[in-house]
This record gives C-alpha cells, structure tokens and sequence, in this order.
C-alpha cells in the first residue's frame, strides 16, 4: 500500500457507493485490501506497465534496463484492460491514479472511449530539449481531459500553459479498532524526556534513511536527548538473485538490513528504533515529536501532512517549498536534499525549542485540516468528473446533431 493507492483510496472512499461506483484495474498488492472496500469490482493484473519520466527515476544509463519489466507487464496490461472491457462493457470517465501508467490508460482509453482524468502525483522531468518530454506533455494536452496535479511543487513541473487542477492528497484521522499494543508499547517505553523524531515510509535510499542515520549521530554527538522512530519496511525481496541484480547494477533500494548492522553500534543502538511498518498510523503519528522526510525527490510526502493532523511539525528536503505543502518556519522547516549536516541542525533547533515544536505543530495541523479534508477533495474530484463527462455529452451531441437533421430531412421528402 504506497502513496499513491492510499491517496486514491482516501478520494474515492466518500464518494463511493454514492456519487460514484469505482471499477479498478489494478495489480496484485496489499493496496487491493483496500480497494475491496470501497470498488465494484477489482480486475486484477499480474502488472501493468509504466513508462517512466519523473524527475528522479527517468530513463538514463543502466535504468533503461527497467524497460525489460515493463515489456513483460505489458500482455498482462493488455489481458487486464480486455477483461475490464467484456465485464464492464461501459464506463462514464477513466481515473488514471498517477501518470507513470500514462501507456495503460490511452489503451483503456481507446477500448472505452471516454473521458481521461490524469493524476500527477510524481514530479515530472523537464527538459524541453528531451523527446520523451515533448512527448508527454503532448499526450497530455491532446489525450487527458482533465489532469490534476497533487500540490504546488508537482503544478510547476507541468507546461505553464496546460490546464491543471489542484487537489491535495487526503488523510483521514481515525485510530483503528485493533490498536497495534506491540508497536505502541515500544513507543511509550521511549524516555519522557527525548524529542521523538519520525520517519514513515519504506526503508529504501531514495527516502533518505541513510541520511537520517547520519544526521542521528550527528545529534547525539552534539548531546540532545533526540530519539528516531523508523515506521516501514521493504518492498521487494533484500535477498536472492534479484536483490544480487539489483546491487550488481546500482539500483539497490531496500537498506533495511543496513540499517540493522548500523543501529547495532554503540555510536547510535540507543537512539534509533527500527519499528518496522503498521496500519495503526494514527496512533503512532500522536505519539511523535517531529517528522522527518529527507526523501532525495525534493517533493513533501504523505506522511508530512498525515502527521500534521495530529499537530506534528515537519522537516522536509525540498529545495524551494510551495505554501500549500510546506510554509518554511511556520509549519515546518525545509533544508536541502542529501544534505546529513543540515537535517541534524534542524532536529536541534527542534530539540532546543520545544516552543517552536508546539507552534509549529499547530500550523501544520490548521493547513493540513484546510487542504488536505478527505470529503472536501472528494468534492473536487467528483466536479472534475462532473466536468469532463458533461463535455464529452456536449460534444456527442454535437456530432449527432447533423445526422439528426440529416434523417429528419430524408423522412420529410
């Protein structure tokens, strides 16, 4: 369950079942579980292919042989978007849930013949000197009837002059029935005294996680009472031939098991808690300090605004923060990507000013509530739907008109 399906999962939940019935063709994954809740009906595919072009993980050197994976997805793509189609035979809008899956939605496209809602989740590429750029921006323009953009910094990777909506990602905050008593205890035996600093996501390089490591040590070195909280696990096996692959080749991403031979130092085995990943997040975001999203994408993630609303500040590695997401100094603090030295500055500041925490925190807490209400984004979606199928109804009606006419005539001579 990544960022992007819990997003969705979180917009298409209040309409569900009322406004909107949601038919998904999705791939195997734990997001599935949720899907059921809220879906018609699942077709579920063994992969669908990507086409990547996202400022971090674009097409370049020993990553074009990605490409491989996505050409073995793509007979499952093409079965799944057939299977969608005997089934369902019609549908009123297509929801492309992030624009990595651009290839999959214009055959859904074709097959249907409906409407396009494209959602950028991910920072696009840009680089006008780049085909595949050009490309991608032209098949928005020409292909997607609406594309909606998750925040400022995603809005300013996109053509100036292509017509975007903005809507937040959603969180709902809401403790489960089950609360995770393992995890939780764990989190109360910390010291009373430490500022607990978080970090929720997958244990992967790209997160900055080995940054984080390092900032830690920095801290400590510098003697605050600063503990780290390590909320997620992997996403793909660590061990095995395809974990050997992907060392060999330089896209190692899963660093839990560095992680665990680095915590067993004495320099930092007292600071840092591996916790592993849970669903009961609400419970542990109530019980954090501060979180910490270091992510090397130069973007805020989920878990900024999703600990917000439990009035928890953030530090995000972003090089230039759009207000809707990050407000420098008042919600939060932003420092540059990769950077160990000014993430361990900014804990301090936090650790020496726990005023600032509380302040801060209860910024962050008004402008999550304000942008990031799961039923008012809901909202904006379902006119965004509104939208696109109205005109296409126009349209029709438009093309059908002369042949109306034309008939009418016929019958009168």
């Amino acid at each position: 369950m990544g960022g992007a399906s819990r997003s969705l999962f979180e917009i298409v939940r209040p309409l569900s079942g009322k406004a909107v019935d949601a038919h998904f063709v999705a791939a195997r994954g734990t997001a599935l579980e949720f899907y059921r809740q809220i879906a018609e009906d699942i077709v579920e595919v063994r992969g669908l292919t990507r086409l990547d072009n996202t400022r971090y993980s674009y097409y370049r050197g020993i990553r074009w042989l990605i490409l491989l994976r996505e050409i073995f997805h793509f007979p499952f793509t093409i079965a799944g978007l057939l299977k969608a189609k005997r089934r369902w035979g019609h549908v009123d809008v297509i929801h492309l849930n992030e624009v990595l899956f651009i290839v999959p939605a214009l055959i859904a496209k074709r097959l249907f013949r409906v409407p396009l809602v494209v959602h950028v989740r991910s920072l696009a590429r840009v680089n006008d000197r780049s085909l595949r750029c050009r490309w991608f921006n032209r098949v928005l323009r020409r292909k997607a009837d609406a594309v909606i953009a998750i925040n400022g910094n995603t809005r300013a990777t996109l053509p100036a002059d292509l017509a975007v909506d903005i809507i937040q990602n959603s969180f709902t905050p809401e403790a489960l029935p089950e609360a995770d008593r393992r995890m939780l205890a764990k989190i109360d035996s910390l010291r009373p005294s430490s500022l607990k600093v978080g970090f929720v996501g997958n244990l992967h390089v790209v997160k900055g996680v080995l940054d984080l490591v390092e900032a830690a040590k920095l801290v400590k070195k510098a003697g605050r009472d600063v503990e780290f909280l390590f909320i997620g696990g992997i996403t793909s096996p660590d061990k095995g031939w395809q974990a050997r692959l992907l060392n060999w080749a330089g896209l190692k991403q899963n660093v839990q098991e560095d992680l665990q031979n680095q915590i067993r130092s004495p320099e930092v085995s007292d600071i840092i808690h591996l916790l592993g990943p849970t669903l009961d997040i609400q419970s542990v975001y109530e019980r954090m300090d501060v979180i910490a999203f270091p992510s090397h994408f130069d973007a805020p993630g989920r878990p900024v605004f999703e600990a917000a609303f439990s009035g928890v500040p953030s530090i995000v590695s972003v090089a230039t923060p759009q207000p809707d997401t990050l407000q420098h100094g008042e919600t939060g603090l932003s420092i540059p990507v990769k950077d160990p030295q000014a993430l361990a500055d900014a804990i301090i500041y936090f650790a020496d000013n726990r005023t600032e925490v509380r302040r801060m925190g209860a910024n962050a807490k008004h402008l999550a509530e304000s942008n990031c209400n799961s039923l008012r984004n809901a909202e904006k979606l379902l006119e965004v739907y509104r939208r696109v199928t109205h005109k296409a109804a126009r349209l029709a009606e438009a093309v059908d008109a002369p042949h109306c006419a034309q008939r009418r005539s016929g019958t009168d001579r």
